[in-house]
C-alpha cells in the first residue's frame, strides 16, 4: 500500500502498519495480522488498513475474519473505493455480485493511469483493439460517421477508430485515464461518465465500441439496452469480454466473465439480428492466457459464430 490514499492519518498507526507489511513480506502472516490489528486500534476508521488486514486473514486461512475486516471497510465507506464488497462476495461458494462499486473502478484506474499502457500492452499482451477491428471488417464494417468509445481509457481503442470515423467521442469513469487520452488529441469529445449509469439521450451513433470494459460492468442488461437505443438504424456495436461458462461470473481478479449464451441471448432480446461471437485471447493475466469473446452486433444479419473447436455456424 503506497500513496496518500492509503495513509491512516495517525503516524503511530502508519508505523505499525509498515512493520506489519515487513512481517507479511517475510512470511509471518499471523504476526502481520496481530500488528495490523494494533494499528487499527489507533485508527479504527482506516479503510485501507482494514482491507489489508482482510487480505492477510484470508491468506492465513481465516475467511470469517477476512469477511469481518472487509465488512468494516464497507461500513466505514459504503461507496467502497477499495472493492472490499466484491472480495467478501468471492468468499461465498458461488459469488452473487453482478456489478462492481463505481468508486472502486474509478480509484483502480486513477491509480493505474500513468503506467496503464506499458502494463497492459507491454506486460499483458493486450490486443483487444486489434481483435475488434479485425472482427468488424470481417463482418462487413467499412466506416462510421459518429463513433463512441465506451470506457475509452487512455485511448488505445480510439487510435484504431479515428481513421474509420468522421467524429469520435469517448467517455470513462477515471479522470486520470481521460487526461492521458486527451493528450493524444484523437477525440472530438471526452466526458467523465460512469457507463453503467448512462441515460438515453437524443444522440445516435453509427458505431459504439467497448474494448475490455464490460469485464468491469458485470450484468450487461442496462448497458446493452442503452447501446441499442443509442445506435442509428444501421449502427454497429462491438465489444470484448472474458469468456465464462455460465451467465455472469465474478472472478478472483474482480473482473467479470460472460458466457456466450448469455451474451447472445441478451443481444437478441435487445433487437440485434446480426450477432457474431469470435473466441480468442485478448490478454494474459498472472502468466495465463485469458479466453475472450469478441462480439459484433448490428440490426443487419452479418456474422458467424466461431466456436472454440474451429467450427462455425450462422447466428440468428
Amino acid at each position: 500500500m503506497a500513496g496518500p490514499v492509503f495513509l491512516s492519518g495517525d503516524p503511530a498507526a502508519d508505523r505499525r502498519a509498515d512493520f506489519a507489511e515487513s512481517l507479511a513480506a517475510s512470511g509471518d502472516t499471523d504476526g502481520a495480522c496481530e500488528v495490523m490489528t494494533g494499528a487499527l486500534d489507533l485508527a479504527p476508521h482506516w479503510i485501507a488498513g482494514w482491507y489489508r488486514l482482510g487480505e492477510w486473514q484470508e491468506k492465513a486461512g481465516r475467511p470469517d475474519a477476512a469477511d469481518a475486516a472487509w465488512a468494516r471497510c464497507v461500513a466505514i465507506d459504503p461507496a467502497d473505493p477499495l472493492g472490499a464488497g466484491p472480495k467478501r462476495d468471492l468468499l461465498r461458494p458461488q459469488p452473487l455480485a453482478e456489478s462492481l462499486p463505481p468508486a472502486f473502478v474509478e480509484l483502480l484506474f486513477d491509480q493505474y493511469a500513468p503506467r496503464f499502457e506499458q502494463a497492459l500492452v507491454g506486460k499483458l499482451g493486450y490486443r483487444g483493439p486489434d481483435l475488434i477491428m479485425d472482427a468488424l471488417h470481417a463482418a462487413g464494417f467499412t466506416g462510421a460517421g459518429h463513433a463512441l468509445d465506451l470506457g475509452c481509457g487512455t485511448g488505445l481503442m480510439g487510435q484504431h477508430l479515428r481513421p474509420v470515423c468522421t467524429r469520435l467521442d469517448g467517455n470513462d469513469i477515471s479522470a486520470r485515464m481521460l487526461a492521458e487520452a486527451r493528450r493524444k488529441r484523437i477525440y472530438d469529445r471526452l466526458d467523465k461518465t460512469d457507463i453503467a449509469r448512462l441515460e438515453i439521450g437524443p444522440e445516435r451513433y453509427d458505431l459504439i465500441v467497448a474494448a475490455d470494459v464490460f469485464t468491469y460492468v458485470g450484468a450487461l442488461e442496462d448497458i446493452v439496452a442503452w447501446c441499442a437505443a443509442s445506435l442509428s438504424d444501421t449502427g454497429w456495436l462491438a465489444f470484448t469480454v472474458e469468456k465464462g461458462e455460465h451467465g455472469v461470473t465474478l472472478r478472483d481478479s474482480r473482473r467479470f466473465a460472460h458466457a456466450p449464451d448469455y451474451v447472445r441471448d441478451l443481444l437478441t432480446a435487445a433487437g440485434f439480428t446480426g450477432v457474431s461471437l469470435t473466441e480468442g485471447v485478448m490478454r494474459r493475466d498472472r502468466g495465463a492466457d485469458i479466453a475472450s469473446l469478441c462480439v459484433i452486433a448490428s440490426r443487419q444479419p452479418h456474422g458467424r459464430l466461431r466456436e472454440g473447436d474451429g467450427e462455425a455456424r450462422e447466428t440468428a
